[in-house]
């Protein structure tokens, strides 16, 4: 999968830009504030239905604007296609091949793209809440029916959480009853996810820290010991039964899959309390390349990464060996720094340099 141009027009601080990358490597760089990151970003929103960094449209769109507008021109196989996203602050238009498309599922898969980030490796540090949209995201990038299973049970949460609040609760069991429907569904997707990557990790780990450390990634939703779906309603109707008074007392759903955590070890220590700050970013980029082998696996050609700000978020060592790794696989590659670094610049071979500034771009040359 390559991305052949694209095209940011109003975007965040971007007026207008066209990039056309280079095959493997694309170097941004830049002061701090200048539009590198609103770039990623851009090129992130093609494929994806919500940003890496926030959910608020208006935000978006460059100040005294109307709309922002993105236009990419996509290689998935032999096959070329267009991409067009319009962002305004009712919300968002897309289009492929000048046709419009309203489902997320007409979007899946054609333009993946794995984000690295300095937000990312803050999930670590951070409650339950960042791990959970962490892997909602990560999820859904490689299964469609992940969106749904996710949405549905959103949406009875909300009807079950309203009756909880009321003194009649009438038919309060039926939606428990299809809360723990959907929930199973919720778990069982997470659940073979999770142990999908935490079969890959350890390689990615070693690749990136350079030491041969134990990682581990779990996953176990509170009150399920079943990996199977039916198993797994039961065991949370049961998890439900439970904490019923409870939120009947407070209002509130207050067990679920709404409310589960990752596990992230190292040496078998939480990672949280016992990795350093070089162990915990080389552990998330390792969760990284370990989600991008997953979705070549199932769309059978490697995702874009895009590491975003890496001068700051990994040592030169650590960078040194991601590089080196990276040039051993047929992926494109998206980074921004502070500073054109020779040393990045020596391990990317054939790199496409970009300068940024104020929201235009240079190109410097390869």
């Amino acid at each position: 999968m390559r991305l052949r141009s694209v095209v940011v027009a109003d975007f965040r601080n971007v007026r207008s830009v066209r990039i056309e990358p280079g095959e493997r490597f694309n170097l941004l760089y830049g002061l701090n504030g200048q539009g590198k990151t609103n770039l990623l970003e851009a090129i992130h929103l093609l494929g994806s239905p919500r940003s890496f960094r926030t959910a608020r449209l208006p935000e978006l769109v460059r100040h005294g604007e109307q709309r922002a507008q993105i236009l990419g021109r996509v290689e998935s196989g032999s096959v070329h296609s267009t991409l067009r996203l319009v962002v305004e602050a009712a919300g968002r238009k897309v289009e492929i091949d000048g046709k419009a498309v309203h489902k997320a599922s007409d979007l899946h898969g054609k333009l993946n793209s794995v984000v690295f980030s300095p937000d990312d490796t803050g999930m670590v540090r951070m409650g339950p809440e960042s791990r959970r949209r962490y892997l909602d995201r990560a999820v859904y990038m490689g299964d469609i029916g992940y969106l749904h299973s996710w949405h549905s049970y959103q949406r009875i949460l909300k009807q079950r959480n309203h009756l909880l609040k009321n003194s009649d609760r009438t038919g309060l069991d039926i939606w428990t009853e299809r809360l723990a429907e959907t929930g199973a569904e919720v778990i069982e997707r997470r659940l073979a996810f999770v142990a999908l990557l935490d079969g890959k990790l350890q390689k990615y780990y070693a690749a990136i820290a350079g030491v041969s450390e134990t990682t581990r990634l779990s996953y176990a939703p509170d009150g399920v010991l079943s990996t199977e779906r039916n198993r797994i309603r039961d065991d949370l109707l049961e998890l439900f039964k439970r904490h019923q008074k409870s939120d009947e007392r407070y209002g509130t759903t207050s067990a679920g899959p709404h409310r589960d955590d990752l596990t992230l070890e190292l040496n078998d220590r939480p990672l949280k309390a016992f990795g350093s700050q070089g162990q915990q970013k080389s552990y998330v980029l390792a969760l990284k390349m370990a989600e991008m082998d997953n979705l070549k696996e199932i769309f059978g050609e490697a995702p874009l990464l895009l590491l975003d700000d890496m001068s700051s978020e990994l040592d030169a060592r650590r960078n040194h060996n991601l590089m080196e790794f990276l040039t051993t696989r047929e992926i494109q590659v998206f980074i921004t720094t502070t500073e054109r670094s020779p040393a990045l610049l020596a391990a990317a071979p054939h790199c496409a340099v970009f300068r940024v500034e104020d929201g235009n771009l240079t190109f410097e040359g390869s």
